[in-house]
């Protein structure tokens, strides 16, 4: 399986959590009654995303973008001719 790069180019405004999870005591769940734990909003740009934080007076902190830790390979390259190792099984 290969990891592709689907709903990767959007902003995501998230709340912070106003109170800690608690550990339902008959099945052990995790739950909390802080509703805005479940709002996600999505915006295209970083623009928009900033301006409906502004507007709404919501106080918000721009997270730098993560850079993915190793280099994308596919799977083809396991089969190429000029491989460094010979593939075997």
């Amino acid at each position: 399986m290969q990891s592709g790069k689907a709903k990767t180019g959007h902003w995501v405004l998230e709340f912070e959590p106003e109170k800690p999870l608690t550990i339902e005591p008959l099945m052990g769940y995790t739950s909390s009654s802080d509703m805005r734990r479940q709002v996600r909003l999505t915006f295209p740009t970083m623009e928009e995303a900033v301006a409906y934080a502004q507007k709404n007076g919501i106080a918000f902190r721009v997270e730098p973008e993560k850079k993915p830790k190793r280099r994308q390979v596919s799977y083809a390259e396991n089969f190429r001719y000029d491989r460094k190792m010979p593939w075997t099984h």
